[in-house]
């Protein structure tokens, strides 16, 4: 009797439901219930696009790192991230020296496995990333993201896996972002390199969008796979994963060894993982997430990206309509502009050369197919719109295309003047590290455990700086604010509190003084508010009050995270009004 073993995406399951991520605090609450369910051999932590958007509200994505993967390394719990090779952790390539610190850093911060794939399947953008993982102690499992073309056959994939096998993968990873593989291919694959190299575990990610998953999870099963990647209700299915308790009880039936699912913790990750929802994500995602569409098998279009495709197709129509209502013709619905869109994806695609439909190139694809689409409802022709990194993929710049270029792709860059490359994608981009070291020394910023908050600099530049000066906080307050007002715009209910819909669980910190807030004092560098979750203790100092006859200290009334600050370092307050909230804790971070 096989034995099949999951893992729980739990990282997965909100970025390809919509834009933002748990915070450190609602991490800290569903990681014990997690691995009280039982059954989850691995969980994803971290990677993809999580840490950028940890920065994007404001809240520190190394910390939220080492508290979420302790809970699971304490319990003996393989944590796994999603690694975009060449491109790190962001949409564009990285430095050499930056890529080889991001091992050391997220293997110090607790992951186990990183799950390193290149959106043009194209080995040399991995091959460097296996030897910095394993030189860092991470197990390297190498990615194969899998789509569904001419050029994408079984024996695509089987000569890819002995590539990676040969660069020294430990692991080999079914990557199905779309969900479009089809089941019986899948298992072919696995079953020859599963003849070939049986001692090298093998994992499949399938996402649900078109409905082939549970019958691909079968086939692989089948056919030798080691791991399954499962979702959990109510963030499973649509464009997400199968839920764990289908999949369990189909391979159970089957006569596979699974592990039991305790329900009870089950249900209060499903209750917990709502309450998140209920909080604040919600508001940042599309009910269309989580229904499954056939639509997606011909165009291939991956679960991961759909939350911002459908943020862009509003524009888009709008302009689109605007165009045509010019012109005295019947403006498009947002369905039927879907259904173009789909069409010219899957009309473009081979044209320039099957690129595997995954981050950052299914973004690239979408753009071009969204730009053509709007040019020819205008009655012009395609391609007139073609942004800088959409190119870059075209001309080679970030890999090798898996397919050929149509000739009329080729004579358009001819016309541009634009030159085709065909050397090693990485010696485009330098190291850079130095820069960022010097810059830190000049800020007096700290480094950070193990060169964290270098590395975070260094990955994500311009959302590092908004996050230290505050900005990206503001900003996602206002975001939020706003997504609560257009949620009940049709004025059906009556807008609820902001705050309390913002910090459900928090009491607000008032001031019993009027002055300016000082909340540090950093006189080597910029004095600043307390980071989203810092820790203060009961009667420990919050902040002080300087008013007009001295300086006035405020104490915390119970030992608590920091959620939210109202009022900025040196910012007026008035007696009765709220600093910051605080939700209460009973353990320290």
């Amino acid at each position: 009797m096989k034995e099949i073993k999951f893992s729980l995406v739990y990282r997965d399951m909100w970025q390809s439901s919509g834009k933002y991520v748990p915070r450190i605090d609602q991490l800290e609450k569903v990681a014990p219930e997690i691995i009280k369910m039982g059954c989850f051999a691995r969980v994803e932590t971290n990677g993809g696009a999580s840490e950028q958007v940890n920065l994007l509200y404001g809240e520190n994505p190394n910390l939220s790192v080492r508290k979420f993967t302790s809970f699971f390394n304490e319990a003996g719990i393989q944590t796994h991230m999603l690694d975009r090779g060449l491109n790190g952790l962001r949409m564009n390539p990285v430095p050499d020296d930056v890529r080889r610190l991001m091992y050391k850093v997220k293997k110090a911060q607790g992951v186990d496995i990183t799950r390193i794939f290149c959106g043009l399947n194209d080995v040399r953008n991995i091959a460097p990333s296996i030897k910095y993982a394993k030189a860092a102690g991470m197990i390297a499992q190498a990615a194969m993201c899998i789509t569904y073309s001419e050029v994408h056959t079984a024996e695509y994939y089987i000569d890819m896996a002995e590539q990676l096998i040969a660069e020294g993968a430990d692991e080999i990873c079914l990557k199905d972002m779309a969900g479009i593989g089809r089941p019986e291919l899948l298992g072919r694959i696995v079953k020859a390199i599963k003849t070939a190299h049986p001692d090298i575990p093998i994992q499949y990610h399938g996402h649900s969008g078109p409905g082939f998953s549970v019958a691909s999870m079968l086939e692989v099963a089948k056919a030798g796979a080691d791991y399954l990647d499962v979702a959990m209700e109510p963030l499973a299915w649509g464009m997400v994963h199968p839920d764990v308790i289908t999949i369990h009880a189909m391979l159970k039936e089957a006569g596979f060894k699974v592990p039991e699912i305790n329900m009870n913790a089950y249900m209060e990750v499903r209750r917990l993982t709502q309450s998140f929802i209920d909080d604040f994500l919600g508001y940042f995602i599309d009910e269309r997430n989580s229904q499954m569409t056939s639509l997606l098998v011909n165009c291939g279009l991956p679960g991961g990206m759909m939350g911002s495709l459908m943020a862009d197709i509003k524009p888009v129509l709008d302009c689109i309509n605007s165009n045509l209502k010019k012109t005295n013709k019947p403006e498009l619905t947002q369905d039927q502009l879907l259904v173009m869109l789909f069409e010219e994806v899957a009309y473009i695609w081979p044209k320039l050369g099957n690129p595997p439909l995954v981050t950052p190139f299914s973004q690239y694809v979408k753009n071009i197919a969204l730009m053509n689409v709007m040019s020819l409802t205008k009655g012009q022709s395609r391609w007139t719109m073609i942004d800088k990194n959409s190119w870059d993929m075209i001309l080679g710049k970030a890999g090798r295309l898996p397919g050929k270029l149509d000739p009329e792709i080729i004579a358009l860059a001819e016309k541009n003047k634009y030159e085709f490359f065909e050397g090693n994608p990485q010696s485009n981009y330098p190291d850079e590290l130095d820069r960022f070291i010097k810059e830190m020394k000049e800020n007096n910023w700290d480094r950070g455990k193990d060169d964290e908050e270098l590395f975070e600099f260094a990955m994500h530049e311009k959302q590092y700086r908004e996050y230290k000066s505050g900005a990206a906080k503001e900003r996602f307050n206002k975001e939020l604010e706003a997504a609560i007002k257009t949620k009940y715009a049709n004025g059906i209910e009556q807008i609820p509190d902001l705050l309390s819909l913002k910090y459900p669980n928090a009491e607000p910190i008032v001031s019993p003084y009027t002055g300016r807030v000082i909340w540090e004092l950093a006189f080597e560098e910029k004095s600043m508010e307390p980071v989203h979750g810092k820790f203060i203790k009961n009667q420990g100092t919050i902040c002080n009050i300087e008013t007009n006859y001295g300086v006035e200290t405020i104490n915390s009334f119970c030992d608590g995270n920091i959620i939210a600050v109202e009022k900025r370092q040196g910012q007026l307050a008035r007696k009765g009004e709220t600093l910051a909230y605080i939700e209460r804790t009973n353990s320290k971070n």
